[in-house]
């Protein structure tokens, strides 16, 4: 009987993610003996502890805290009291009166990235080959350039296992995670990432196996002093010093003001400024929502057009399902597009801002112009590599600003025009 209780308890707790369980417990440990609250606690307790709380710590650890109390109560059988009204209106209060500007990872853009990558390659040449500060600049490098390309989260970057990765040289590198962040259902995902002609992860990867011989386990690994690899991958701790270490000596502006998370931020910022559309980025990446990728695209500014932008910039969807990049030779066409918005919600009148965000959002990758806000009127040029595939953007347009105008209570009656053959879309 102990025994099949010991197995449940240990697939109940791998059902919940380590992290979440030590945030949890930081939660019950911060009411119950640094605040002095009882439980199983009341509605009125957690209350006043958010008061108590509310010039201490910010919005979203407040928001953990009651996470992690709720949890407490759902596991021991007690009703919920994070829950109740009262709390939340405590809560909607606070976020008032504190209001606090998210602080977020600045993302790496392309021209710092380069700078870091041509400082490593240029470590690489005058280093000797058999130490072990080369072993860790290879590794290094193929780290950054992986979880730039892939917009991977350091976690995931430290559980990539070699023998769970296939390299076809010059053409792309496959991957696969059991389980992420984002894969709540734990099915696993296998990611595609295409050989770039410059700041390319498939050579950067293909150059680490090489010279560290690893044949299985974590792809990345600490090294020690006389450059033996570790049997065990980095920690995930370990990926943003190491991150800004390598920023200093490259100099890197503000180095500091990075983290694990500016190799993400940096794709999306990237890609969108590249023109890839919003859902386009969103399957690639891995958000399952649009009001997570919008953090991203918020961000996002134009770069200089004079860099020689990697072939990536025109990778498709299907990049990431099917296969790898076709390099063929794109087209673009102008079309005209007629928007109207309506708002369907009496008490929510949104229909201001859910133009706002359908031109920032889905237009402005098309290069927008607005010829009559109020009749609606836009010009796109669209880039495609087919006639079936300027279909597939269109039809994508549509549902991506359905998607946006529903968030906002509206919906949407468009269509687009081709010019130059009055081809119409609906």
């Amino acid at each position: 009987m102990n025994q099949d209780q010991n197995s449940i308890d240990r697939y109940i707790e791998a059902a919940t993610r380590a992290n979440t369980r030590k945030a949890y417990r930081a939660a019950v440990h911060d009411f119950e003996v640094e605040w002095g609250g009882f439980l199983p606690a009341t509605a009125d307790s957690v209350a006043r502890y958010l008061v108590d709380r509310a010039n201490q710590q910010s919005l979203n650890t407040l928001k953990q805290r009651l996470a992690g109390l709720a949890q407490w109560h759902m596991d021991q059988g007690f009703p919920d009291p994070t829950k109740a009204p009262h709390v939340r209106k405590v809560l909607k209060g606070i976020r008032e009166l504190h209001p606090v500007h998210e602080k977020q990872a600045r993302p790496l853009q392309i021209e710092q990235l380069t700078t870091l990558i041509q400082w490593m390659e240029t470590q690489l040449v005058v280093i000797p080959t058999n130490s072990p500060q080369y072993l860790r600049l290879l590794r290094d490098r193929a780290l950054v350039l992986l979880g730039f390309w892939r917009g991977f989260r350091s976690d995931e970057l430290c559980r990539v296992q070699v023998e769970h990765i296939s390299i076809m040289p010059g053409q792309g590198i496959e991957l696969y995670l059991p389980r992420s962040k984002s894969d709540r259902a734990a099915l696993g995902a296998t990611y595609r990432t295409p050989a770039l002609q410059q700041l390319c992860p498939v050579d950067a990867c293909q150059q680490w196996l090489a010279a560290s011989g690893l044949t299985q386990g974590p792809l990345f690994r600490r090294i020690d002093r006389w450059g033996s690899c570790s049997a065990t991958g980095l920690h995930v701790n370990s990926v943003i010093p190491l991150l800004r270490d390598l920023f200093v000596h490259a100099g890197v502006p503000l180095p500091n003001s990075y983290s694990s998370h500016s190799l993400r931020r940096g794709f999306a910022t990237w890609a969108y400024s590249a023109g890839w559309d919003v859902k386009a980025l969103m399957e690639y990446v891995g958000w399952k929502d649009l009001k997570s990728a919008m953090r991203y695209v918020e961000v996002a500014a134009p770069f200089d057009r004079a860099f020689p932008i990697p072939v990536a910039a025109k990778m498709s969807i299907a990049v990431s399902q099917s296969g790898f990049v076709d390099t063929a030779q794109w087209q673009d066409t102008v079309v005209d597009l007629y928007l109207q918005i309506e708002t369907y919600h009496v008490k929510h009148s949104n229909r201001k801002n859910a133009r706002e965000h359908i031109e920032r959002i889905c237009l402005k990758t098309h290069d927008m112009r607005c010829l009559s806000r109020d009749q609606g009127h836009y010009r796109l040029v669209i880039h495609h590599e087919s006639s079936a595939h300027l279909d597939g953007i269109t039809r994508d347009l549509f549902t991506e600003m359905q998607h946006i105008a529903d968030s906002h209570h509206c919906f949407i009656e468009a269509h687009c025009v081709e010019r130059t053959t009055g081809k119409r879309w609906d």
